[in-house]
């Protein structure tokens, strides 16, 4: 996988919690996507062993990690 500094540095000291195999798993089968104005693309996934959902916000390219965290706004559509 690849990092940002940012994320290497900061993100990762600060949320030790996260794993790899979560990363991974968001930016390969995301329940859902979305593009943020300045193009980086957040990706969505459900953490059942922890109950909660895990954002990670990569840079364009869609592979680099750039942010992740639980958000706890996040709404599942219902369809």
């Amino acid at each position: 996988m690849k990092y940002t500094d940012y994320f290497k540095n900061q993100i990762r000291q600060k949320r030790a919690y996260l794993r790899d195999e979560w990363l991974e798993q968001a930016i390969s089968a995301p329940i859902r996507t979305e593009v943020q104005e300045n193009k980086r693309i957040r990706h969505w996934i459900f953490l059942p062993d922890v109950g909660k959902y895990l954002r990670v916000v990569t840079e364009p390219d869609g592979e680099t990690v750039h942010n992740a965290f639980y958000d706890r706004r996040f709404k599942e559509d219902r369809k």
